[in-house]
């Protein structure tokens, strides 16, 4: 079915009418050319498959009994599997005593619901990404492991340091000294075989057409990174651990510095002031508990498919849809991202 050839059949912007006609001064239609402009202190995107009437009226409950106010209403999506819905908000609000209340709420009530500040819905200037379960549906460290004969052992570890629960660089050696032995041609024969995460794609080409930079800061290795960035993804910008050779075999040594955490977030600050710019015009985008001290600095810091724990520290989150869900977070709506890609495609 073809929602948006008949938007009888399923119309979000009615919904909202139903619901917020008296308190929001402006609600869009389903396929306006581009969403208002926002003047309001803060965002509220919310993001479900279909938007159902119930759903509307329990968050308006729950908006009115904080005291907020809806003044304008966008929808940026309303096609089948994917409607996203921006509130601009007048709230005296608390943001992370806000965010996990919504978190709560957006569980209870089936959809995704991304609280940012208003200032933050652009396009910004530099996007950091994490490369494994972010931009690759793999932990490739792992699927490296399940070769060596060692995919048990390599895979605890790796689920124990993403959860926090282990040291990043302790748990690093200790899963590379594992993989000692494993042939560089090997490693040319999975690159290939890499799966990328939905949306990755689109997001990265739209960010490119926008003239926003991106880099992949990853704890993975600079072997994948380079490849995608050569064969699949507009990345600009690579940092990720080097792989150790001798005699076209990994020795199951560490070349350091090894990108953790807190290299991450160090690596984002410094690409940002050779850059000359400010941190507000910065994004980063992870899944695991070692994406953390950078999703606290930039603008926006979303985790992706997190981990429980990254989900519930992350400012934004996005679950249940792909990578290029991000877009609206930056303002946009789905008419105006299909103009970018087809101006982008035909360049």
């Amino acid at each position: 079915m073809d929602v948006s050839a008949n938007s009888s059949i399923y119309s979000p912007s009615s919904l909202c009418r139903q619901v917020f006609a008296r308190s929001a001064a402006h609600i869009s239609g389903d396929f306006d050319a581009a969403p208002a402009a926002v003047t309001a202190p803060w965002c509220l995107t919310l993001l479900t498959e279909e938007l159902q009437l119930a759903q509307l009226q329990q968050l308006q409950a729950f908006i009115a009994e904080r005291g907020w106010a809806v003044t304008a209403i966008d929808i940026l999506a309303a096609r089948p599997q994917c409607t996203a819905v921006r509130l601009q908000l007048e709230a005296a609000l608390e943001f992370d005593r806000a965010r996990g209340e919504l978190l709560a709420l957006a569980e209870e009530m089936g959809l995704e619901l991304v609280l940012q500040a208003g200032t933050t819905q652009q396009v910004p200037k530099l996007a950091c990404f994490d490369m494994d379960s972010t931009l690759i549906q793999a932990e490739v460290i792992d699927e490296l492991a399940k070769i060596a004969g060692v995919g048990d052992q390599v895979a605890e570890i790796t689920l124990a340091a993403m959860r926090g629960e282990l040291d990043f660089q302790q748990s690093f050696r200790k899963r590379m000294s594992l993989l000692q032995g494993f042939t560089e041609e090997s490693l040319a024969e999975i690159a290939p075989q890499l799966p990328l995460m939905g949306g990755a794609q689109r997001l990265l080409q739209a960010l490119r057409a926008l003239g926003c930079k991106t880099a992949i800061l990853s704890g993975g290795f600079t072997y994948f990174a380079h490849y995608l960035r050569d064969n699949h993804l507009a990345v600009d910008v690579v940092h990720a651990n080097q792989l150790e050779f001798e005699a076209g075999a990994l020795t199951g040594g560490v070349i350091d510095p090894i990108v953790d955490g807190a290299r991450k977030a160090l690596l984002l600050q410094e690409l940002a002031a050779g850059m000359e710019l400010s941190l507000d015009q910065v994004i980063a985008v992870g899944d695991g508990a070692n994406d953390l001290p950078m999703l606290s600095l930039g603008a926006l810091g979303i985790a992706f498919h997190a981990k429980p724990k990254v989900r519930a520290e992350a400012p934004q989150a996005i679950d249940g849809f792909g990578l290029d869900a991000a877009l609206y977070l930056f303002g946009l709506n789905d008419r105006q991202i299909a103009a970018l890609l087809e101006e982008s495609s035909s360049q």
